[in-house]
């Protein structure tokens, strides 16, 4: 009857036939990528941006820090799960500065993701023939260490990894 037709058109569970797990498939790495910290926009008016994601989206936003090493100011939107990293130049040799010549409106800048390890990080990147565009890290935005991997090594993103 109705019982028999149900166990029959049951769905069956299909299992991959591979013998191999496939964490097999990935190399061990002696440090290890984290989660996303931030993207970067930049902008060519702060305080209209700033303005923007607190005053019309409602966002909560960090003060504007200057960062003389790296040539930027910032600003910090926070979004629970990540951030946005407001970028202005600070003189006229900030890489924003040479980034707003080419995008007057501003656009976004960079990606920043966590290592774990950003020593190992950098000598395994060597290794795999990916440039870092500084020989050590730099202190970030954050306190922490920073270094940033061409964007040609990385589809046309220019990737910032930051010390976790």
């Amino acid at each position: 009857g109705l019982l028999s037709r149900l166990q029959t058109a049951a769905p069956t569970v299909r299992t991959l036939s591979s013998s191999k797990p496939f964490s097999q498939n990935i190399p061990s790495c002696l440090w290890k990528l984290g989660r996303l910290n931030h993207v970067a926009i930049a902008v060519p008016d702060l305080e209209k941006a700033q303005s923007l994601y607190k005053d019309v989206l409602g966002a909560q936003v960090s003060e504007t820090v200057a960062l003389p090493e790296h040539g930027v100011y910032t600003v910090f939107v926070e979004l629970g799960n990540t951030k946005l990293e407001l970028l202005h130049p600070l003189g006229d040799k900030s890489p924003i500065a040479s980034f707003l010549q080419k995008n007057k409106t501003g656009g976004m800048h960079h990606i920043c993701i966590e290592v774990d390890d950003i020593k190992a990080a950098m000598t395994e990147l060597k290794k795999k023939k990916i440039r870092i565009l500084s020989e050590e890290p730099k202190i970030g935005a954050h306190g922490k260490p920073v270094i940033f991997l061409h964007p040609k090594d990385c589809h046309g993103v220019l990737v910032e990894l930051e010390q976790a």
